[in-house]
């Protein structure tokens, strides 16, 4: 990217009302057919249009044509049986009714390739899209075909490589895995996560990056920070596998954290999305907050590795309260350009 600080979401924004319920995950759709697919396209031009006048600089589909960051990716797919559901434990931390996989998985088609040659013919501005990372898949499914981690991750990551290729060859500038198991499971990522990651990257030329947060605003997630202590340390698990990675970005949920920021000091050399808008709250942030957020990341990133961004996505909030915390993050990394006479 030419531009220092260049701003972006991290994934989901709000969909509008008549599209699907708002401010819920898991929102299914109000239309059907041709209208669905017409509505989807309206959306994506809804969402550009709102990430451009907040001054977004790297716009992403806002995730408007799915319901759901893995899942939806997981429909498209053979080997995958979504009628006879099981309950499993996400990330150690809610129960949720899964998909089963009982066969071999594999991919007949693209899935979000025309999705995003439609974004790409609407703007000239940098487009990045997201995929769920290997990792996260897995912890999103009933196994009763490979009854291996490691092995279905692989599968996956074999997967998301190809939908990842054709993305790029749709003009895709960055493809962002959304691996937040990275942040629970710290022995299998340095065990075989990590490298089925690179696996999906294998390839590329386009840039790539890694998602790691602590979760969307959600009574589960919130109340598994609660435990976490006074500070959040499970970066520093995982950051030394990162650096040595073929990944050029890391993702990382920052403001309103307790993650410390010399952390990022593991990952020195990477280019660095750091989360200056909490997605929990609906408070919005002052452009200042915004400011002090990317000061303090700056002791440890260099000022054109730094990428001003969301926590994680903000599928939950209102659209009101989203395009303030977009337009919040735009006012706050103005200042730290002029301060630094960028």
């Amino acid at each position: 990217m030419k531009k220092l600080l260049p701003t972006s979401t991290v994934g989901s924004l709000p969909k509008p009302s008549w599209l699907a319920p708002p401010e819920k995950l898991w929102s299914p759709w109000k239309l059907e057919g041709d209208s669905l697919t017409e509505g989807k396209q309206d959306a994506l031009r809804i969402s550009l249009q709102e990430q451009q006048a907040s001054g977004i600089d790297i716009i992403s589909d806002g995730e408007q044509t799915r319901q759901h960051f893995v899942t939806t990716f997981i429909e498209h797919l053979s080997g995958v049986d979504f009628k006879h559901r099981k309950t499993v434990k996400i990330r150690n931390r809610y129960e949720a009714s899964v998909p089963v996989v009982v066969d071999q998985v594999s991919r007949k088609k693209a899935v979000f390739v025309n999705d995003a040659k439609f974004l790409r013919k609407q703007t000239e501005k940098p487009i990045k899209w997201a995929l769920p990372g290997p990792m996260t898949m897995v912890d999103t499914l009933f196994d009763n075909h490979y009854k291996s981690k490691e092995k279905l991750a692989w599968e996956f990551a074999k997967i998301l490589n190809q939908e990842a290729k054709e993305l790029q060859d749709a003009g895709v500038d960055i493809i962002q895995f959304d691996e937040p198991a990275f942040n629970v499971f710290f022995e299998e990522v340095n065990d075989w996560g990590m490298a089925a990651l690179e696996r999906a990257i294998e390839g590329l030329h386009c840039e790539t990056a890694v998602h790691i947060c602590y979760g969307y605003g959600i009574k589960a997630n919130n109340d598994w920070k609660k435990t976490l202590g006074s500070e959040w340390r499970q970066y520093e698990e995982i950051f030394p596998k990162i650096q040595k990675s073929n990944l050029d970005i890391v993702s990382l949920e920052c403001h309103n954290s307790h993650v410390p920021f010399h952390l990022i000091e593991l990952i020195r050399g990477k280019k660095v999305m750091v989360g200056a808008i909490d997605v929990a709250t609906n408070t919005i942030e002052t452009a200042e907050e915004v400011a002090t957020t990317l000061r303090k990341a700056l002791d440890f990133v260099a000022v054109e590795n730094l990428y001003p961004s969301t926590n994680c996505g903000m599928a939950p909030l209102s659209r009101n309260v989203a395009k303030g915390k977009l337009s919040a993050l735009s006012a706050g990394t103005e200042i730290i350009r002029k301060e630094l006479g960028l």
